[in-house]
């Protein structure tokens, strides 16, 4: 394991290897989004002996209208910060770094849930949602979940965390405005790749005007969405660049509206075409998932220049002791 097991320095982030677990969501948090104890157990299982180098906690709403699934863990309130700092109090404890994901899901929302109006960039049902058209955001409310994302993220460095990521994959909001699919819009939130990320870009400024300058902005980057009239890899090229210039620090390479798999495409490491393309246009780290279940498979991806960074999620889910068993 010679790559796996090497450490790797961000500038803002020291990791002692390349292995991460990446955010899965396990619906344990209470039903208000409150870090439970079952939570706090699943992750200092996960963390044990610090065999991860870094651990990013499953997505966290930003607001109750982006709320993707009942017992989502939130970051919508300051309430929640006294909670959250147990966990990664818990997490660095075992020896490993902790960011939070923070999400909206836009068009990929239920009324049963939220209580409250399904929105998303354009009038254009979520190939994952329920079927229902979601209403058109105006300007005004793009800038109130902009401001929610700044807030959110405020709130993960004040619980002590070691940076934050922003989720625009797996056909959730941010990934809505992403894909040509579900973005129509007229305005400057539209069109070209550079319309379609201007969101990011604002959430991205806002989010560094809270924060400061040192602390580790990643964002989940859903490169493509294998669909006809879809997001392109060409497309993502571009905006890896853009984020890159705006302030991301790690980019973290997934799925589109395909979400987390490639229709038909079962071989581990299955997103690495992506990771490796978006790694030759960037000079920021990147992590690539996808599929990846064994170790050799990892170094070998790690070894070809594909990623800067393996997260492991199913495998490490099924068996808590696969990091031991790999850093072996």
């Amino acid at each position: 394991m010679n790559y796996l097991n090497k450490p790797l320095d961000t500038g803002k982030l020291l990791l002692k290897n390349r292995l991460i677990m990446p955010p899965m969501a396990t619906a344990k948090s209470g039903i208000d989004g409150r870090i439970s104890k079952d939570i706090l157990d699943y992750y200092d299982e996960k963390s044990r002996g610090g065999y991860i180098s870094l651990i990013i906690i499953e997505h966290s709403f930003v607001s109750q209208q982006g709320k993707a699934s009942n017992n989502q863990v939130s970051i919508a309130q300051e309430s929640m910060v006294e909670d959250l700092k147990k966990l990664a109090e818990i997490i660095h404890k075992n020896g490993c770094k902790t960011i939070m994901q923070i999400n909206h899901a836009g068009s990929a929302a239920n009324v049963e849930v939220t209580g409250m109006e399904i929105v998303g960039p354009s009038a254009v049902p979520n190939p994952f949602g329920t079927g229902m058209p979601p209403k058109e955001l105006q300007k005004n409310e793009i800038k109130t979940i902009v401001n929610e994302f700044k807030e959110a993220a405020l709130r993960v460095k004040n619980a002590g965390f070691d940076g934050v990521e922003i989720h625009s994959a797996h056909g959730y909001l941010l990934n809505q405005f992403l894909s040509p699919i579900t973005n129509k819009r007229q305005d400057e939130y539209g069109g070209d790749i550079t319309g379609r990320i201007k969101i990011h870009r604002d959430i991205v400024k806002n989010v560094r005007e809270a924060v400061g300058e040192s602390f580790p902005i990643f964002m989940r980057l859903g490169a493509s969405d294998y669909m006809d009239g879809g997001l392109t890899i060409e497309d993502s090229k571009l905006a890896a660049q853009q984020l890159e210039k705006t302030g991301v620090d790690v980019l973290d390479i997934s799925g589109g509206l395909c979400r987390y798999t490639i229709p038909g495409v079962n071989e581990e490491g299955y997103f690495t075409p992506l990771s490796k393309a978006i790694k030759e246009v960037v000079s920021i780290p990147v992590i690539v998932t996808g599929g990846i279940i064994h170790a050799k498979t990892a170094d070998e991806i790690l070894s070809r220049g594909e990623a800067d960074l393996i997260g492991v999620g199913r495998a490490i889910y099924k068996d808590s002791d696969w990091a031991r068993n790999a850093m072996k």
